[in-house]
């Protein structure tokens, strides 16, 4: 004996009724926020980069605007290049009756695969405008450095 369930008309199919939820899912990987971690505050976890090479160097350059030289910490680490900055704002405003105050917390870390044949030493950074420049000279390959063996 088979038994048959009776669906009332007037109310939504079981399936119906995550659709809403479902589409919402859609929706969030429809858009970049996945992709674009920049959507999810201030900085995101990894502000914009632009990477350039010429014949002599290599030029990043990171979109961060808001932030002091002083705020960023940059190591390089065996041919891994580091950029991290941290910010921390206090604002506190007092008027009659009243308090007001907001605290600030702002970071990103970002870090950048450098090939072996870079000057490590002569690495540079400067922040102007709300861009952070980081020179990476290159030096010359191990197999093109000549050097000359004295015989005794």
């Amino acid at each position: 004996m088979r038994s048959l369930t009776r669906r009332d008309e007037n109310k939504p199919a079981a399936r119906n009724m995550f659709s809403g939820f479902f589409s919402d899912i859609d929706r969030m990987f429809e858009n970049d926020m996945f992709l674009m971690p920049m959507h999810l505050n201030r900085f995101g976890n990894m502000p914009a980069a632009n990477v350039r090479e010429t014949d002599k160097e290599y030029a990043i350059e990171l979109a961060v605007p808001g932030m002091k030289g002083e705020d960023f910490e940059i190591e390089v680490d065996e041919n891994m290049l580091m950029v991290s900055c941290q910010q921390e704002a206090d604002t506190k405003e007092d008027k009659e009756g009243y308090t007001r105050r907001e605290y600030n917390y702002s970071s990103f870390s970002r870090s950048f695969r450098l090939p072996e044949t870079i000057a490590e030493d002569k690495i540079k950074a400067q922040y102007t405008n709300g861009v952070l420049h980081i020179t990476v000279p290159k030096s010359v390959p191990k197999a093109q450095r000549r050097k000359r063996i004295n015989v005794d």
